[in-house]
């Protein structure tokens, strides 16, 4: 090697290693910039940070077609993933869900009304068994009966045949829940408001 191949190939070397240093500085000063780590001097002190929030996004309708934009990513993984016979509970907010089951879905500030119509039309109600039930009233307290006529209004929108629900006891609905494939927490404030629903055979062709 010349003495000029050499100069050259150690002044060029040094440019690239100096780029490569210059680049990992830059980029580590922009992402110190971006998460505003503590100074080591007040190590108290917790900035606000700058990266992206996804809290502003959360009303923005899903990016596929036909779905729903109450049903949530979770939940639309949940629905494909039950089998025929499988039950879901639409709980409303009074329903003691992280108790009873240990998949529980956030759907806070939606109503169950406002899930039956994400749901229904991508979900089949089981006719081998009763599709839908609800909780019975305990002694001494009166259902009003304006909660399941305006779940069924919704119901009947997507399964023009469907039945009225099902009533059983307040502790047979819960041993339900207990055995639900999962359970959606939603912010319906109806008393007797949650809902089961069971699956059934998904059409096929």
């Amino acid at each position: 090697m010349t003495k000029f191949t050499a100069a050259a190939s150690h002044r060029f070397g040094s440019t690239r290693v100096f780029r490569a240093i210059s680049n990992h500085h830059a980029e580590s000063i922009r992402y110190h910039a971006i998460t505003h780590i503590p100074s080591k001097s007040n190590p108290s002190k917790k900035p606000k940070s700058r990266l992206p929030s996804t809290a502003k996004f959360s009303n923005t309708p899903p990016m596929l077609k036909g779905i729903h934009p109450a049903i949530s990513p979770e939940l639309l993984k949940i629905l494909a993933e039950m089998g025929h016979g499988d039950e879901i509970i639409l709980a409303d907010a009074h329903f003691p869900a992280h108790s009873v089951n240990p998949r529980v879905i956030r759907a806070d500030g939606l109503g169950v009304g406002t899930l039956l119509d994400g749901i229904l039309p991508l979900f089949e109600l089981d006719s081998y068994a009763d599709p839908l039930v609800m909780m019975q009233a305990v002694a001494g307290d009166q259902l009003d009966p304006a909660v399941e006529a305006q779940y069924m209004s919704v119901v009947k929108r997507h399964v023009p045949n469907a039945k009225s629900p099902t009533r059983i006891d307040r502790f047979a609905f819960y041993d339900r829940a207990k055995a639900a494939f999962a359970v959606v927490m939603t912010g319906e404030t109806a008393k007797y408001g949650n809902l089961l629903l069971k699956k059934g055979v998904t059409p096929v062709g």
